[in-house]
This record gives structure tokens, C-alpha cells and sequence, in this order.
């Protein structure tokens, strides 16, 4: 029987004009920090649209015969069989499951998932309310939902800022190298590489389908990175909330077109302390990673599969609003058993 697609429930961050004009009051300090923080601001308001013309109008090959288009990943779907841990279907291979390690204060819960693709271009990601922009939010679950995700997991939260390298599906969004990102070629293979040194159409040119941009990198060449407990991101607003043991999220390759995804749960003593960076490059590591790379954490982490929350972020069973996610289609052709 075929699983029903649940109906899409928008947020938006919305600012009431009384409360507003109190905040105001308070001085062109805190007006700066309600819009750079609160306030939305919309580049591209239909996402969909926007891919679409783009795709039409670029004479870029694809890298190693891939589609050119996200929209030849689509039409190649096919229904899957899901279950409460795994999804099979022709384009991808999904296993989750529960780890949970230490005792009393020191327990660590975390989820894994296997993902395995048979085309890089399975592997698409999504914008919160289909825009694009800052401060844009909606929980994993909605935009997976909006995007029929059997699978889903947060991003790197670019809308928190307007720096880094943005190419998603094969699109050019945002091109403003600041950090160490993370690329997924076409061809199924992914690098770490620096933003600073190249550009996004000359990524794009090489076969780049998608990058994230938050970091840092935890494995290289199946080893761990030294210092990944310093490296701060955002210092520019003083963000030190990576440092410690903290709810993560990573992904790590271990083979062309085989990934691995991990949710740490944190902040919940007896639940899920959290990890280090270190911790989590560890967990990456015996999972058989190769290379990995840490993604937005806290209260962002979060895990969707088969349409219901996997996690329970900050021990709260509610998830925080976050701009993107990466994600795996099908979940309404999917078949239950």
C-alpha cells in the first residue's frame, strides 16, 4: 500500500509590529540584530522555478555521463520498499540505526544512517519554504515533507549567513568563498576543498552537484584532523557553541556513492550528553569513513526518516527550524512492510 504524503505545514518567522517597535526602542544595536538574525530576507522565492530556468539554459555537461539535471533523478524514481529502519528501491539503499554508548551522565545516544546511491544526483537537498535567502526556516520534517523525503537530514544552515560557496542541485546560489567546504561530485566521489581558492561556476564546470559550507572537516584519508576542537565557525558574531560536547551532525564517505550520516543527540543527562568534534570524528571513523565532515549542530540536528522524527533533539522530541536539508526522495511511492 502506497504511504500517503502528509500535508506540508509552513512557519515563518514572524515579527508582530508592537513587539517590533519595542525591540526598536531599544537602539540601533538590537535593530541590527532583529534583522540580521530574525527578519527574513528573500533572494529567490520560488527555488523550483528558479532551478528550472537555470537547467534550461546551461549548455554544462555532466562529468562522468551523469544527468544533467536533478529532474532526470526524478523521473528515474522508483517505488521503494520501506520498513521501520531501511528503504530499498532501485536509485538507493537506506539502513538506520540506534547506537548508544557510556552510562548515567555520560550516555551517548546517536543515529546512524547507510546510505547507499546509485547515482550521486540521489543525494538532492531543499530549501526552507522553497526560497532562498536569510533567516528562511522550517523543521526538517516540513521540508522533507514538501519534498516527498523518505530520508532527510539538516544541512549546513547557510541562511545563517551570507558567506560560503552555495550549489545545490546542480545550481549556482550563492558564490562567496570564506571557509573549508564540502563537495559532491556527480561522478560519486566527495572532497573537502577550500572555498577561497576556486569559484562556484568553475565547480560547477568540474562536475560539482552540491557543497556545504560550515565545517570543519573531521577525516582525511580515514584519519583524524588535528585541532577540530578549536576551529570556531562564525567568529565574526563570536558562534563558539562547537566547542564542547554538543549535539552533532556529520556525513562521511566511505566509497563513491556510499554514505554515512550521523545524529548525535547532546544536552540531555542520561539521554545524550553529546559529543566533542573529536568524539564525533571517532564515531566517523568507526564507521568506516574515509573522509567526514561536520555539519550545523544543537538544535538543529535532526534526522527524518519515513516521514517521523528519528532523534529527539535536546532531549524535547521538537525540532528547531533550520534553512536546508539534504535529503533522499520517494517516501510517497514507497511501499510499507
Amino acid at each position: 500500500m502506497s504511504r500517503a504524503i502528509r500535508p506540508r505545514r509552513r512557519i515563518r518567522r514572524a515579527v508582530v509590529a508592537t513587539a517590533l517597535t519595542v525591540v526598536l526602542a531599544g537602539g540601533s544595536a538590537t535593530a541590527w540584530a532583529l534583522d540580521r538574525f530574525v527578519v527574513e530576507h528573500v533572494e529567490i522565492a520560488d527555488v523550483d522555478a528558479y532551478v528550472a530556468a537555470q537547467s534550461a539554459t546551461s549548455t554544462t555537461t555532466s562529468d562522468e555521463g551523469a544527468s544533467d539535471t536533478g529532474d532526470d533523478a526524478d523521473a528515474t524514481a522508483s517505488a521503494g520498499v520501506l520498513t521501520d529502519t531501511t528503504y530499498t528501491s532501485q536509485d538507493a539503499s537506506i539502513t538506520v540505526s540506534t547506537v548508544t554508548t557510556g552510562s548515567g551522565d555520560d550516555t551517548v545516544t546517536y543515529y546512524v544512517a547507510d546510505l547507499l546511491l546509485s547515482d550521486a544526483t540521489v543525494l538532492r537537498s531543499a530549501f526552507a519554504d522553497n526560497s532562498f535567502g536569510t533567516n528562511i526556516i522550517e523543521t526538517t520534517s516540513e521540508i522533507g515533507a514538501a519534498n516527498d523525503a523518505v530520508f532527510a537530514v539538516n544541512g549546513d544552515y547557510y541562511g545563517f549567513r551570507d558567506t560560503g560557496i552555495v550549489i545545490r542541485n546542480g545550481v549556482v546560489f550563492r558564490d562567496e568563498g570564506a571557509r573549508e567546504g564540502l563537495a559532491f561530485y556527480r561522478d560519486g566521489h566527495v572532497e573537502v576543498y577550500d572555498e577561497t581558492s576556486t569559484t562556484a561556476q568553475d565547480l560547477v564546470d568540474a562536475g560539482v552537484w552540491n557543497t556545504l559550507s560550515f565545517g570543519p572537516a573531521l577525516l582525511e584519508d580515514g584519519e583524524i584532523l588535528d585541532g577540530i576542537d578549536e576551529v570556531e565557525v562564525d567568529t565574526n558574531i563570536g558562534n563558539h557553541s562547537i566547542q564542547g560536547e554538543q549535539p552533532r551532525t556529520a556525513i562521511g564517505v566511505i566509497d563513491d556513492n556510499h554514505l554515512v550520516v550521523v545524529v548525535v543527540d547532546g544536552r540531555s543527562p542520561g539521554y545524550s550528553a553529546g559529543v566533542t568534534m573529536t568524539g564525533l570524528a571517532e564515531i566517523m571513523q568507526d564507521l568506516g569513513a574515509q573522509t567526514a565532515y561536520n555539519l550545523d549542530g544543537g538544535g538543529s540536528s535532526t534526522m527524518v526518516f519515513g516521514g517521523e522524527l528519528v532523534n529527539d533533539p535536546l532531549g524535547k522530541g521538537t525540532e528547531r527550524g533550520t534553512s536546508d536539508i539534504l535529503y533522499i526522495g520517494g517516501l510517497s511511492s514507497a511501499v510499507e512492510e
